[in-house]
C-alpha cells in the first residue's frame, strides 16, 4: 500500500501539479479506489503488477487526455487519468513483435529522448546496439532533409577526428579556439548521431508531446514510429503507440527493457555474414606482383 501511495505521489508531482494537505488527502482516497477498481489481472499477472509498481498506468489529467487516446484509460481519479496496463502490455507486444522484424534484417533503429530524465536511458538502450540516438536537441530536416545533415554530420565527424589526432595544433590560437568552439556546438547538435548513416529503418521516441517534430518528419519518410505516449498524445501519426506515464524513469526503464529485448531477438535471426576467402598465394600471385 505504501509503494502504490509513494508512486502516485510521483506521479502527480511528475506532471507538475501542487499538492496541499487535502491533495495528500485525495491521494490515499485514490489508491485505495485504484487498488479496489484495478482489473482483475492485476492481482492475477505479476508482469501486470510489475507494471504498475513502475507507475506505467499514470496518466495526466482528464481535462487534457487526448480524445483518441481514451481508449487506453482504465479509471479516473481526483482528475487524473489511470492507463489500462493490459492494453498497455498489447500495445509492447505489437512493437516487440514489429522491431524483431526490424532488428532481423540488420537496420538501424533511432532513438529520441530529450527531456531529462529520459536521456541517459536513451543513450544506454541505442549504444548497446550501436544504433544512432537523439538527446539533446531534434534539429529539423534530420529525416526530411537527411542528405544536407548528412553532410553536416561528416564534417562534424572529420572536426572531432581531427581534434582529438592533434590535426588543429597546427593553426594559430585564435583559429584553432574558433575550431573547438564550432566542435562543442556540433557535438550538442549532432552527438549521437554519428552513426545515422542512412535514414532508420524505425524510431523508438520516449514522449510524443516532446517529439512532434520528429514523429512528423518520419511519417512524412514513411518510417514507422515506436512511441511512450501519455494520455496527451495524438496517436494519429504514432504507427505503434505504447500508453504509459511517459516522465517516469522507472516506467521508461521498464519499456525501454522491453523493446531492446526485443531488438536483441531479431539481431540473433540476422545470418552471419560469410566470411571472404582468404588470398590464396601461388604462382599466379607471384606474376600479377
Amino acid at each position: 500500500m505504501d509503494e502504490v501511495k509513494t508512486d502516485v505521489e510521483t506521479a502527480a508531482h511528475n506532471v507538475g501539479e501542487p499538492r496541499s494537505s487535502s491533495d495528500e488527502r485525495e491521494v490515499a482516497e485514490t489508491t485505495e479506489a485504484t487498488e479496489a477498481d484495478a482489473p482483475d489481472a492485476v492481482a492475477d499477472l505479476p508482469e501486470i503488477q510489475e507494471m504498475a509498481k513502475a507507475g506505467i498506468l499514470f496518466g495526466r489529467k482528464r481535462s487534457v487526455t487526448h480524445p483518441k487516446m481514451r481508449k487506453y484509460v482504465f479509471t479516473t481519479r481526483t482528475g487524473f487519468e489511470i492507463i489500462d496496463l493490459e492494453k498497455t502490455k498489447t500495445q509492447i507486444a505489437k512493437a516487440e513483435e514489429f522491431l524483431r522484424e526490424v532488428a532481423g534484417t540488420g537496420q538501424s533503429v533511432l532513438f529520441v529522448g530529450t527531456r531529462p530524465e529520459a536521456r541517459d536511458l536513451v543513450k544506454a538502450a541505442a549504444e548497446e546496439f550501436n544504433f544512432p540516438f537523439v538527446t539533446q536537441r531534434w534539429l529539423g530536416g534530420t529525416l526530411t532533409n537527411f542528405d544536407s545533415i548528412s553532410t553536416r554530420i561528416n564534417y562534424y565527424i572529420k572536426l572531432k577526428e581531427d581534434q582529438a589526432g592533434g590535426k588543429l595544433d597546427k593553426y594559430k590560437k585564435k583559429e584553432r579556439v574558433a575550431m573547438e568552439k564550432e566542435a562543442e556546438r556540433m557535438d550538442r547538435l549532432f552527438g549521437g548521431l554519428e552513426r545515422l548513416e542512412r535514414l532508420p529503418a524505425a524510431l523508438i521516441v520516449v514522449s510524443a508531446d516532446a517529439h512532434d517534430t520528429a514523429i512528423r518528419e518520419a511519417k512524412i519518410k514513411n518510417i514507422p514510429v515506436i512511441v511512450i505516449a501519455n494520455t496527451s498524445a495524438n496517436p494519429d501519426m504514432i504507427d505503434y503507440v505504447i500508453p504509459a506515464n511517459d516522465t517516469s524513469r522507472a516506467s521508461i526503464t521498464y519499456i525501454l527493457a522491453k523493446l531492446t529485448t526485443a531488438i536483441k531477438e531479431g539481431k540473433a535471426k540476422v545470418p552471419a555474414k560469410v566470411a571472404a576467402p582468404e588470398k590464396k598465394e601461388g604462382p599466379a600471385n607471384e606474376a600479377v606482383e
